[in-house]
């Protein structure tokens, strides 16, 4: 076992799905970087870095094998004076696997296929892929050094068999999803890894938003002993370095930030890579004074700067007067533009087209829903009319229970809340406030309501959500059943309103606006639910 050092780079990338081109482009400069800067011996890059993650059906496209053959071309011509460690998707005949391919000079001098293919919450890689069964192991400086993806180090098997074949070091490209308290579970796990097979390990993850997912980069290495040697920043690309030996590692460590922290700026890493790649010139949202839109309106121009969002106020016959003077106050405090469209001339003409068919029934939600289908109907318009995404605003929380209006508040392109819970609606609106006292403080400790009648509040319908969250969290995320539940200390009656309506609004859900995993288990691809069944106390 060689005990000279061995720099290895590991390349924080943020590709996007589907552009081979830019992303050869941004893994040959990563390398250049590498080998020119930080004199690297190696240079690893994400997971399947040439297509992006999660590639989905793009893989099969007709004219993607050649694509990526073209590319790998391109790469093997371009990076030289360095070795470099590619994930890619390997068509192999009718197989495709998630593979990675080891470059030097010009030459593909190795090759890896993931062995584990995760097949639960966001993954879905058994559609696509067939599992390796071989390690791989090459040669660096007199290292050798084992080559592992992503799930492959959750499990005993590759890391074992790369060890048995030879391997002092590990290198482990991935694509893993952010969501809260993730990486000390990674910094755990990799350390056991590490131990049991008295290897040093190098793990390599991107950034950025894609659709649903959120990718925290975080990238880091452990020493043979299990202590954390190396660990990249957070939801920053670039290069970072760490000198690796068969006895020893060491690196910049950068500080992990605090769950306020890391939450929010993943809600914000998301939110700029959804609009920016979709190719809207903004962001508009509809401020109405309340906490939620208050936050997003935070997110948006922390995302995209406030010469890009606008503010629109909608307010109704029951919109309190501080709710406008917040909206407003807000807006001024953020630079964004900010118009005001009052909806009572359109609420009230609706209301007497409907008048003959509503009869002498009394007011209850169809008139409360449409004040927010209004509003939402308006925000679709000005989208339309100047291209702006609209940001819905809705949280975990009310999109679990219902408490959102389809085709009204739910209106939008993106839900940069969709996985927040409302107990961390408010903490985030706190932290953010650390960073410049943007939010109002009477928004945040006003009472919630959606002020669509008279002294509304949240709690006439629901539980406190300091009650109502721990419920949800335990229903949605852990599988709990109502028993297990109660056992808890919750009562049974706020237990089983809670599970009632997230069962009967999983309609609602499906037609939501896509929006970051911030969570362990978030509403959309992450949890597959029928929206017609019968599953009682389960």
């Amino acid at each position: 076992m060689a005990d000279h050092s061995l720099r290895i780079a590991m390349a924080q990338l943020n590709v996007w799905v589907g552009d081979i081109a830019g992303n050869t482009r941004q893994i040959i400069e990563a390398a250049h970087t590498a080998r020119d800067r930080d004199r690297a011996d190696i240079v690893v890059v994400p997971e399947l870095a040439l297509i992006g993650y999660p590639p989905d059906d793009l893989l099969l496209r007709r004219g993607l094998p050649d694509a990526i053959a073209a590319a790998l071309d391109e790469l093997q011509a371009g990076i030289t004076g360095i070795t470099a460690v590619v994930g890619y998707p390997e068509y192999a005949g009718e197989a495709i696997y998630n593979a990675a391919r080891v470059i030097r000079d010009g030459q593909a001098i190795a090759h890896y296929r993931k062995q584990c293919l995760p097949n639960y919450g966001v993954f879905d890689e058994r559609r696509h892929y067939r599992p390796g069964d071989a390690p791989c192991v090459f040669e660096q400086a007199g290292h050798a050094i084992g080559v592992t993806i992503c799930e492959d180090i959750w499990e005993t098997g590759p890391a074992a068999q790369a060890r048995a074949a030879g391997a002092e070091m590990l290198v482990n490209l991935n694509a893993s999803p952010f969501h809260a308290d993730k990486q000390p579970e990674r910094e755990r796990l990799l350390a056991g890894r590490a131990t049991d097979n008295d290897v040093a390990i190098c793990y390599v993850n991107c950034v950025g938003g894609q659709d649903e997912l959120v990718f925290d980069g975080q990238s880091f290495a452990v020493a043979r002993d299990g202590t954390v040697a190396a660990r990249a920043p957070a939801f920053e690309a670039g290069v970072f370095t760490v000198e690796m030996t068969g006895t020893r590692s060491s690196g910049d460590i950068a500080e992990r930030p605090a769950p306020e922290a890391l939450v929010y700026d993943a809600l914000v890493r998301a939110t700029r890579d959804y609009v920016d790649r979709n190719g809207f010139p903004g962001a508009l949202i509809g401020l109405s004074g309340g906490i939620d839109s208050a936050l997003a309106l935070a997110i948006a121009v922390d995302a995209l700067g406030g010469d890009r969002v606008w503010a629109v106020s909608l307010p109704s016959r029951y919109t309190a007067d501080i709710s406008n003077t917040d909206a407003a106050d807000q807006a001024e405090r953020m630079g964004v533009r900010y118009d005001e469209m009052p909806i009572e001339d359109g609420f009230s003409s609706l209301l007497n087209t409907l008048a003959p068919l509503f009869g002498d029934r009394a007011p209850d939600t169809a008139e409360e829903n449409l004040q927010s289908r209004i509003r939402g109907a308006l925000l679709m318009s000005l989208s339309n009319k100047f291209g702006h995404v609209v940001l819905a605003t809705g949280n975990k929380s009310e999109m679990a229970v219902g408490y959102a209006t389809l085709y009204g508040d739910m209106c939008g392109g993106f839900a940069p809340l969709k996985d927040v819970y409302k107990t961390w609606v408010y903490r985030l609106s706190n932290f953010r406030n650390t960073r410049g006292a943007v939010i109002p403080e009477r928004v945040i400790t006003r009472p919630p309501s959606a002020e669509l009648r008279d002294d509304q509040a949240d709690t006439d319908t629901l539980p406190e959500y300091d009650v109502l969250d721990p419920i949800i969290e335990a229903w949605v995320e852990e599988g709990a059943s109502i028993d297990d539940i109660v056992a808890r200390g919750f009562v049974e009656a706020d237990v089983r309103q809670a599970a009632g309506l997230i069962r009967r609004n999983e309609y609602k859900r499906r037609q939501a606006a896509p929006g970051p995993k911030i969570t362990h288990r978030a509403f959309g691809r992450d949890r597959r639910y029928p929206i017609t069944a019968v599953y009682g106390d389960l």
